[in-house]
């Protein structure tokens, strides 16, 4: 029993020994001095960690407008409050600012003053979702490299205002209210290094135009897509996630090989109106079809490569690269047919 006790004491000792030596880490990193005059210049709304001297914390307060960002700021919080302006005076002393979190505010267009972000010239993330935005604001910061505007009423992007961002890799546009003519064949030029696209639940009818050509994720779901031009993955030949689910595209919309792209790693096209699976290339891994209209599967008929010259060469060949095969939603009656797992060697699931 006595054992048990001093046990039990010498480890709280422990651990009471580390903890008050992380807190006092944290105190220890700054100067007393440096962390008096840190905690006289923090926004009184706002919280300014000892331990991220950098970051400043004003999220959830219900501010109406930005207070002032003292100089060493780089990672600014605002999200989940009442802000309605972009003003530049807040910003006046934040030259270093790499990172602004607005997400879930009541911030309009007319609510920005004309050029208070592109002042902010080494801003690289910029995140407005979930705001009053009618078009995508200008002009932007050149430096941008990720620019979030989900969950807006965008329905017009301003030309060229993408033109001056070559180090832009992620641009999310979902859940707007794009139409097919808010997106010209110069829309996007200049996102010369933009690697995801993210046009998912917004009104499109038609593939967007002239995508970039470094694009390597494209997210096209919940839009009204009835057509695939002919061709039309040949101006992005990196593209490797594709997403097109709920939609509405059928047999007929589909050119007969326009998913046979070797880039394409991913495919998705579930919820639309297929009633048999288009031809694919040997190198795509997961495709999903499920919740279309097909009613059967012939693994000869889809499969990318020949089953006879496979055989011939085992796995030393050109095999097909399929792992995961989605069919559920569908019309299919199990029991799986052969020829899919002679064809899809390195299939791990199949949902039917």
């Amino acid at each position: 029993m006595t054992l048990n006790i001093c046990t039990s004491l010498l480890l709280l000792f422990l651990v009471n020994s580390v903890w008050t030596r992380t807190v006092r880490q944290v105190y220890d990193e700054l100067d007393p001095e440096h962390w008096s005059h840190y905690t006289s210049e923090c926004p009184r709304e706002c919280f300014c960690p000892p331990s991220f001297p950098n970051a400043l914390y004003c999220d959830n307060k219900g501010l109406k407008e930005i207070p002032a960002i003292p100089a060493r700021i780089w990672y600014l919080y605002l999200q989940n409050n009442l802000i309605e302006s972009i003003s530049e005076k807040p910003f006046v002393n934040a030259t270093h600012l790499r990172w602004i979190n607005l997400n879930k505010n009541k911030i309009t267009n007319g609510g920005i003053e004309s050029g208070a972000l592109s002042k902010l010239k080494r801003l690289l993330y910029l995140f407005l979702e979930d705001n009053e935005l009618e078009e995508v604001p200008a002009p932007l910061p050149v430096g941008l490299e990720q620019l979030r505007l989900a969950r807006n009423k965008i329905s017009r992007i301003p030309e060229g205002v993408f033109s001056n961002l070559e180090n832009l890799t992620m641009l999310d546009l979902h859940q707007n209210s794009l139409l097919d003519s808010a997106l010209q064949s110069d829309t996007f030029q200049g996102l010369n290094n933009l690697m995801q696209l993210n046009i998912a639940k917004n009104s499109l009818r038609k593939m967007p135009l002239s995508i970039p050509a470094n694009t390597l994720q494209l997210f096209l779901d919940n839009n009204s897509i009835e057509v695939i031009p002919e061709n039309y993955f040949n101006a992005i030949p990196k593209v490797t996630f594709l997403r097109l689910n709920y939609n509405k595209l059928s047999d007929d919309g589909i050119p007969p090989n326009v998913f046979n792209v070797s880039s394409i790693l991913d495919l998705q096209l579930s919820h639309n109106q297929l009633t048999k699976i288009p031809p694919i290339n040997a190198h795509l891994e997961h495709l999903h079809l499920d919740h279309n209209r097909i009613k059967s599967v012939n693994g000869t008929q889809i499969c990318p490569v020949s089953i006879a010259v496979e055989e011939d060469y085992g796995f030393h060949g050109n095999i097909p690269r399929l792992r995961y095969l989605r069919l559920d939603g569908n019309e299919i009656q199990p029991p799986i047919p052969l020829d899919i797992m002679i064809c899809f060697r390195l299939l791990q699931a199949v949902v039917i």
